[in-house]
């Protein structure tokens, strides 16, 4: 709401004018749009087994539980966390074909919503609350910027493989299966 009255205070051209106000109608329009969606996802995330056993990391809700749970898939197929880490494209480069990339870039090699999710988790698990927060503030006082959210967020990457690949096939059980078996 801010930023809206911000642009109505400004003094815009008719033209700068038209295109804000016509940007505003087309965000207020895929807003409404998306939180039916993200409801539905959240929902979906309370119901299924792997989604919730990702909740109860610090820092995990539901829609980031459902969307890590969802893009992860079976975590049995990764032997070791580290090629979690290397499918989500969180692991760092130090090494390229034509020697001028500088080390300890992201690969970004993985699905980038997966990388939201987990980059939203971490910056929770950042605050001072989370059981996280001493590993945080060691990363911050040895790199900068994005950096140590970075190094939190394939922390929690890590925990999510080792919890999904200790359900196994209980991370995919169907709503209706799940009564069934509780019956």
């Amino acid at each position: 709401m801010e930023g809206r009255k911000a642009i109505e205070a400004a003094q815009l051209s008719p033209t700068a004018r038209q295109m804000t106000e016509t940007a505003l109608v087309t965000i207020t329009a895929l807003d409404e749009q998306i939180e039916p969606l993200r409801a539905q996802l959240k929902a979906i995330g309370r119901c299924q087994p792997g989604a919730r056993a990702l909740m109860a990391i610090f820092g995990i809700g539901a829609l980031c539980g459902v969307i890590i749970w969802a893009e992860l898939g079976d975590c049995r197929r990764f032997r070791r966390s580290d090629q979690a880490v290397r499918f989500a494209g969180l692991d760092v480069t130090v090494w390229s074909t034509d020697g001028r990339r500088p080390p300890g870039w992201l690969s970004h090699q993985g699905s980038p919503v997966l990388r939201w999710a987990l980059f939203e988790a971490a910056q929770a698990a950042s605050r001072s609350q989370s059981p996280d927060y001493d590993y945080y503030a060691q990363q911050r006082e040895r790199q900068s910027g994005k950096n140590p959210t970075l190094s939190v967020a394939r922390k929690l990457l890590r925990r999510c493989h080792h919890i999904l690949r200790e359900l196994g096939d209980e991370a995919w059980l169907p709503l209706e299966e799940q009564k069934d078996k509780a019956a």
